[in-house]
């Protein structure tokens, strides 16, 4: 039986970074997503919320890092699952 995802719950956000927006220029647009989520998901996600096409989708988990928490606990930030989009020619999403 599988579960049925809402869109927005695929999506979490939109990275705006500097080499994000470097990579806009080549139709690469990165995200961050929902950990259990796959290719298809993402795929469907952001064609249906942006109304674009997508060509190819590359998506890595990306591991918490080591930190010092209060005084001199030790820590760790969460996991969290990163996907880089790159749209079909002639689709653009709008970064405000």
């Amino acid at each position: 039986m599988s579960t049925v995802k809402s869109l927005y719950s695929v999506l979490k956000s939109l990275l705006v970074t500097e080499k994000s927006s470097r990579d806009a220029i080549y139709r690469k647009y990165a995200f961050c997503v929902e950990k259990n989520a796959n290719k298809i998901e993402i795929k469907q996600a952001v064609e249906k919320i942006y109304k674009v096409k997508v060509d190819k989708i590359a998506s890595m988990i990306i591991k918490g890092k080591m930190k010092r928490i209060r005084a001199n606990q030790p820590g760790k930030t969460v996991d969290w699952k990163k996907a880089i989009v790159t749209l079909k020619e002639g689709f653009e999403i709008k970064i405000n």
